[in-house]
């Protein structure tokens, strides 16, 4: 179930659109793909709903 999600990049310093799936740790939602131009893991932590 992979859906785009929208997180900031570190290493191209820039916020981008990216396809990942969610994962549950300690009891929050996260988001966790690649970047789609250099390739480094994105993450971004999603709200309850």
């Amino acid at each position: 179930m992979a859906e785009t999600y929208n997180g900031y990049c570190v290493k191209c310093r820039d916020k981008r659109d990216f396809s990942g799936e969610v994962t549950e740790t300690n009891g929050r939602r996260m988001a966790k793909g690649t970047c789609p131009v250099c390739g480094t893991k994105m993450t971004r932590i999603l709200g309850k709903a």
